[in-house]
């Protein structure tokens, strides 16, 4: 196990240490996993391909119910949400 020590700028941003991104290439993408305690940074490109397709998919999800929330949707029959939906 490696570990180095990284200080958080007024911009919330953070830099990996060189020593620990050898492997890390310029366009990489991370998850990013935060519970109580702990952030762990994972290489999307180390997870499964379907992994990240329900990633993307929950937050689609997770967004079109703060709209619903927020009251963004309309209510519609339907017929016209079916006639809606061929038009596309």
């Amino acid at each position: 196990m490696e570990y180095a020590i990284a200080k958080v700028s007024t911009k919330g941003q953070i830099v990996i240490p060189n020593s620990l991104r050898r492997e890390i290439q310029t366009g990489d993408e991370f998850l990013i996993v935060k519970d109580e305690k702990r952030i762990i940074l994972k290489n999307v490109k180390d997870m499964a391909k379907d992994l990240k397709e329900d990633l993307v998919f929950a937050k689609r999800v997770e967004k079109a119910w703060q709209d619903y929330d927020k009251g963004k949707f309309v209510k519609k029959s339907k017929d016209d949400f079916l006639k809606e939906l061929r038009a596309c």
